[in-house]
């Protein structure tokens, strides 16, 4: 086991869902955490419920204000917050421009600042909340799926830079967890990611296991690596099996109308 105890830990968008289930698990490890999101009164829930620390604020900036919390260095920063933007081309520019800046340059952001410590001592360990989608990608979801495809090859560029120099890194790929965004997610998460819905403590329980195995690739839905398999060796046949999928849900939205 990846030892946490007494580790600083940073997780952002941890007011609820996926990233309060990290924080909490790091916490009960022993681990000093620091709670962030963008929403003050979530961060601040979250972190007296497991005594942790609430830094308040867009993720993208968060890396001096947690280090300044800590007192000192960060040894595992989680690149949680992420919006599930939908639609396709037609989605607002700003929309866009969001889910990039949220799923992918938030994490960027964060690297650039921790980086140039964890190189000099050697050690350091970044993980990634990316999504399935980023795998494979999300009916229904342009942005989403594109920007989480950003994050997962950012992630997977992180390991293979700096894995020779005590940098760990792990990307997370869950599908349907039970959380405000999956409730958010209408017809096409009620479609492909509900059935199979996890609670976030499971995504917590998956990364600790990967952590134990420093493995980088994070699974809470083991099945996702066969269909990220099945992508890869014959990308005809998978894009129309999601192409079926498309269709049962621009039935499903029709009926609803």
């Amino acid at each position: 086991m990846a030892a946490v105890q007494d580790k600083t830990v940073v997780v952002t968008g941890a007011g609820g869902g996926i990233g309060a289930a990290l924080a909490r698990r790091f916490a009960a490890e022993g681990a000093r955490v620091v709670v962030n999101d963008l929403d003050e009164a979530k961060a601040k829930a979250t972190a007296e419920d497991i005594g942790a620390i609430a830094v308040p604020g867009d993720a993208s900036g968060i890396v001096p204000a947690a280090r300044e919390a800590l007192g000192g260095a960060i040894d595992i920063f989680c690149a949680n917050a992420g919006v599930g933007t939908g639609g396709g081309p037609e989605a607002p520019e700003d929309a866009w421009e969001l889910a990039w800046d949220v799923n992918v340059m938030a994490h960027v952001r964060a690297a650039r600042e921790l980086l140039p410590a964890w190189l000099e001592r050697g050690s350091g360990r970044f993980v990634s909340t990316v999504s399935a989608a980023g795998l494979l990608t999300m009916v229904g979801a342009a942005p989403y799926s594109v920007t989480k495809h950003g994050a997962y090859a950012f992630a997977e560029w992180l390991s293979l830079t700096y894995r020779h120099r005590g940098i760990d890194v792990h990307a997370i790929c869950p599908q349907g967890v039970r959380t405000d965004m999956l409730a958010d997610t209408g017809a096409a998460g009620e479609l492909v990611l509900t059935p199979t819905a996890v609670e976030p403590e499971a995504v917590a329980d998956a990364l600790f296991a990967a952590m134990a195995e420093n493995r980088f690739l994070v699974l809470p839905h083991p099945e996702a690596g066969d269909y990220y398999l099945a992508r890869a060796t014959d990308p005809d046949r998978w894009l129309t099996g999601m192409n079926h999928l498309q269709r049962k849900l621009e039935e499903r939205e029709g009926g609803a109308r």
